[in-house]
């Protein structure tokens, strides 16, 4: 909460080089990329950071196979380049997983020919994976008994990538080194108008917590407003060249289907592309691929239903899946960039996830349209590329921004980890050693955790029951995470709303400590107010 106001403060008192409308994953990692490379940056969210489209993937870093079939054959080959650099530069947070793909009987493809298109794709992504396989129906039950292959022709794997943690921890990750870097950013800051006078735009600023407005004065504009793009440039008036359609797309968490750490892939029954994708001991189950007209979705009980019903369908389950099965849901809206004026129909074939930047020159304006995890990094770099042409000078413009600290670092923190005893501390049972998720979590910054365990080792005990978080991570959020509401740490931060039961977590032991640690005086009021906002939930 400090951090928070002190930003504000900051945000007030000077001219920047770049002004950024939004934090997702457009605008994090343009002001992760800008930052570092020595621009003065601002970032406002009206919500919280990643708080939208970027909290609701299917936390997949894809080279797109679903865009081989409408020949978009440049796309894949961009998005497989992406896809590799990701798990290049982030190997703790990118990571490879296999798909296993069936085919059923009367699919518009016969499995061979679909399976010669993941050789295509696998030769897209430079041999960087593993190879595809193909595989007969009995093989796939020997694989994976789970999947339904009563009605199957055959099936394949073949591999892309995933993040082990969240979407929206990605995406803070992004906001946290462009904060190192010395952007000053805001969640739950709008803005309510943005005019350019002179040389400079003056955006009139709102804090969303107590109503202060103020101005924010910088020489570029970036509209990094995700779904919200086009409702921003009618704000600033500005002509674009690209519009936005929406597609909804939902997920729902379950308890663990499969022990076996694959994304189960199908055609569902209108013929879109449907996971079952690992999530630790959960299972994240989706997606629909829904038009609608707002951004401003909601879980419907058709969606629910579709998902269930396909899932049921498609695998061997001990009894089937209901909706009492269900412990959280995700629902958002991906924005699909398309020329010409907004409207039109969300073809999941024929529309891609593929960003497209407009800019206005004259006024030092940038628009971001579309876009998806696996892109990021070339957004940063393009976006760093335009904001030069309008004559802001990067002082590091050819420096790395992206990617996770050296493995010298990695090393140093591992063997400082070990001196301590970190990973015997909790005392839990866990798959993964409290070392690695401190790294894949912090970063270079995980040395501040091992700091003051080493000071005073309850600091490494699990708080919140259910959940694997100790008491220094939830102070080090506290301090150094800009937690304005409760749903801001256990949605966004981290995962533990998603794996947990609303009432199991209203109700476990130690969440009461942690929101005192986030929130101080205002732990109640902060508790309250989360109990108040899933209230309505399903």
């Amino acid at each position: 909460m400090l951090l928070r106001k002190k930003n504000i403060e900051q945000l007030k008192n000077q001219t920047f080089d770049v002004a950024i409308i939004g934090g997702g994953i457009n605008g994090a990692v343009a002001a992760a990329a800008l930052s570092a490379k020595g621009a003065k940056v601002a970032l406002i969210d009206k919500g919280d950071f990643a708080g939208f489209t970027s909290s609701n993937s299917s936390n997949l870093a894809w080279g797109g196979v679903k865009y081989l079939e409408s020949h978009e054959y440049r796309l894949v080959n961009k998005l497989c380049k992406s896809r590799n650099l990701l798990m290049q530069s982030y190997p703790s947070t990118v990571k490879e997983i296999r798909f296993l793909t069936c085919i059923q009987k009367g699919f518009r493809f016969p499995p061979l020919f679909v399976y010669l298109g993941t050789i295509v794709y696998w030769l897209f992504g430079r041999f960087y994976t593993k190879h595809p396989q193909y595989l007969t129906p009995k093989k796939i039950t020997a694989i994976e008994p789970v999947i339904n292959i009563s009605n199957a022709k055959g099936g394949f794997e073949y591999s892309d990538a995933y993040l082990f943690d969240n979407d929206s921890r990605f995406v803070f990750n992004f906001i946290r080194s462009s904060l190192d870097n010395g952007c000053i950013a805001a969640n739950y800051v709008s803005s309510q108008a943005a005019d350019y006078v002179g040389d400079h735009w003056t955006i009139a600023a709102q804090d969303e917590m107590t109503g202060e407005a103020f101005p924010i004065k910088a020489k570029v504009l970036i509209n990094a407003a995700g779904p919200f793009v086009d409702k921003y440039n009618e704000t600033t008036e500005q002509s674009t060249e690209h519009h936005h359609v929406f597609s909804k797309g939902v997920h729902l968490i379950v308890d663990q289907i499969s022990a076996n750490q694959k994304v189960l892939a199908f055609f569902a029954s209108d013929g879109r592309l449907f996971f079952v994708i690992p999530m630790g001991c959960k299972t994240c189950i989706g997606t629909t691929d829904t038009q609608v007209d707002s951004p401003l979705s909601k879980v419907t009980d058709e969606d629910r239903d579709f998902i269930l019903d396909n899932v049921n369908q498609l695998l061997n389950l001990p009894k089937p899946l209901t909706k009492a099965d269900i412990i959280a849901e995700r629902c958002g809206v991906r924005p699909l960039a398309i020329e010409g004026d907004s409207g039109g129909t969300a073809d999941w074939v024929k529309l891609s996830r593929k960003h497209a930047i407009d800019i206005n020159k004259k006024q030092k304006y940038i628009s971001i349209f579309g876009g998806k995890l696996t892109d990021c990094i070339n957004v940063g770099d393009e976006v760093s590329e335009i904001v030069e042409t309008f004559n802001i000078e990067l002082k590091e413009s050819d420096i790395t921004w992206y990617g996770e600290p050296s493995n010298n670092i990695k090393d140093q923190f591992f063997a400082e980890a070990h001196t301590i005893n970190l990973d015997e501390m909790t005392g839990e049972k866990s798959a993964e050693p409290l070392s690695e998720r401190f790294w894949r979590r912090y970063g270079s910054n995980a040395f501040d955790l091992l700091s003051t365990i080493k000071h005073d080792k309850a600091q490494a005990e699990l708080l919140i029951e259910h959940a694997e978080y100790t008491v220094c991570e939830i102070e080090y959020a506290a301090k150094h995470e800009m937690i304005t509401k409760l749903e801001d740490f256990l949605r966004r931060r981290s995962k533990i709303s998603l794996v947990v039961r609303q009432d199991d977590l209203i109700n476990a032991k130690g969440l009461k400590e942690a929101c005192d640690i986030l929130f101080g005086s205002e732990s109640e009021e902060k508790m309250q107010e989360y109990v108040d906002s899933i209230s309505t939930s399903f």
